[in-house]
């Protein structure tokens, strides 16, 4: 599917102003970042880069994109030409996939002529919202089960196609195990995973029968839903017989059952008893519905014999905070050969941007390796290694932090320069693996689920002047 005209149909009538008035060639810098943590957490996970990169490489108008844009009536054969040699020839740079973000700092810039830099706004904020987010609400799941597998059980509840499909990508990447949705198996090597539906026991004269069943079919790989019924007084009782008649005398021992409704606490407790004294001691128990990182935290502290988990709807919807609230805006453009940073002022202290083409660095202490702030500088700034690094609140001025023994890392990888891809996306599990390597980076305040210990963004005092002058002369 050609996906050039999946934008906000304004991209077009300002691409086509920019045009008639000469300014398509004027280079912009747009910054993409998000203002608020979804869940109220300390911290997000950037993801949806590579299909940006996949829409960057493919972007064009066809025939019959200039046929529907011209019966509109609103844009000139001129323009409608310009559109027909269309192609992407500026620079963008983001950090990459799986990295933890924070408020007010840019995931992607781009530096483009105005017309390339506004138009592809609405694809780039679709990417990194949708991704983002259940790559976020991911890992908070993924951290609340402490160490237990969780699966991404979500598709049947998704919101379309491509919330299914892109959405277990994103939960991967946020550190689930495997998924449900079989296409996102083959599109991106996610592995999957699945068990049976209540219609399978339904479908046998009686629940033993479905079991037996299932194990002769799939002896090495067997997960036995036992809710169907009676969990402790139908469900668990024949899945031992099941796996006692078919499985044991196989010597497989490896096998699982799985837990869909009611306490699901106590239910497991006794169900790990009746396994045990059945000398099931390797048979793991699954549990789902309707879960969150609330419920299974909370489970877990009331002492759950859960070994992993299948999260649906509250995950693959990020059901708690739909929105991810990422934004694209201005921030500086080229005049006479120079950068003139441009700032967007609000009544809300929140809605301010950070003007100017910026370079964003991560410093961490260099004793334990974790992640203490982020600094934003103007792009020409250099920093040094081994000096002194003093950083301060660019609200709360007085606060202020020197580091001596610390690291820098720049977080901003070039992505396109010139048009041309000059990045390698790296294979999915790669991601997943940096994720939860950089996750583990950050200190356990910062990832309390509730009141979290703020993470500071600062800006050097360079960037802090030009943003105060701005303020100043802008009203």
């Amino acid at each position: 599917m050609n996906k050039t005209l999946l934008c906000d149909f304004y991209e077009l009538t300002m691409a086509n102003g920019y045009f008639e008035l000469g300014k398509a060639n004027e280079i912009a810098y747009f910054d993409l970042f998000f203002r608020r943590v979804p869940d109220g957490g300390g911290f997000a996970i950037a993801a949806g880069l590579e299909q940006i990169i996949d829409y960057i490489k493919n972007l064009k108008f066809t025939d019959g994109d200039i046929d529907f844009l011209r019966s509109k009536g609103l844009f000139s054969e001129e323009f409608l030409e310009y559109l027909r040699h269309f192609r992407f020839s500026g620079d963008i740079y983001a950090v990459p996939e799986g990295t933890p973000v924070f408020p007010g700092e840019p995931i992607l810039t781009v530096k483009a002529p105005a017309i390339e830099a506004q138009f592809i706004e609405t694809f780039l904020l679709l990417s990194i919202n949708h991704q983002s987010l259940i790559a976020t609400k991911a890992n908070r799941i993924v951290r609340a089960a402490d160490g237990r597998a969780v699966a991404e059980f979500g598709s049947r509840r998704a919101q379309g196609a491509d919330g299914a499909v892109l959405g277990a990508r994103a939960a991967y990447i946020g550190g689930c195990s495997a998924t449900a949705c079989t296409i996102s198996d083959r599109e991106y090597a996610v592995p999957t995973t699945g068990t049976m539906a209540h219609s399978w026991v339904q479908m046998f004269d009686t629940e033993y029968e479905a079991f037996v069943s299932y194990c002769k079919l799939y002896p090495e790989n067997v997960t036995l839903l036992v809710d169907t019924y009676d969990v402790l007084g139908s469900g668990v009782p024949n899945a031992i017989r099941a796996f006692k008649e078919v499985l044991l005398p196989k010597g497989i021992t490896k096998c699982a059952i799985r837990l869909d409704s009611g306490d699901i606490t106590y239910l497991s407790k006794k169900a790990r008893r009746m396994l045990d004294d059945a000398g099931l001691y390797d048979c793991r128990i699954v549990a789902s519905n309707s879960l969150d990182e609330n419920i299974i935290r909370d489970i877990i502290l009331q002492g759950a014999k859960i070994d992993s988990f299948g999260v649906g709807e509250r995950l693959i919807t990020s059901k708690s905070t739909p929105v991810f609230g990422g934004v694209y805006k201005l921030v500086a453009k080229e005049q006479n050969g120079e950068i003139v940073p441009k700032i967007k002022i609000s009544e809300n202290a929140e809605k301010i941007t950070t003007p100017h083409f910026k370079s964003l660095y991560r410093i961490y202490d260099k004793e334990t390796g974790k992640a203490m702030a982020d600094l934003l500088t103007v792009h020409d700034e250099e920093l040094t290694e081994g000096e002194p690094l003093e950083i301060f609140d660019p609200i709360e001025t007085w606060k202020k932090k020197t580091f001596t023994d610390y690291t820098l890392r720049k977080l901003h990888i070039p992505v396109f320069v010139d048009g041309e891809c000059v990045y390698r996306s790296p294979a999915l599990s790669e991601i997943r693996d940096y994720c939860l390597l950089e996750v583990d980076g950050l200190w356990d305040e910062v990832k309390r689920f509730e009141n979290p210990h703020k993470y500071y963004v600062d800006l050097s005092k360079k960037l802090w002047s030009i943003k105060n002058s701005l303020l100043m002369n802008e009203r």
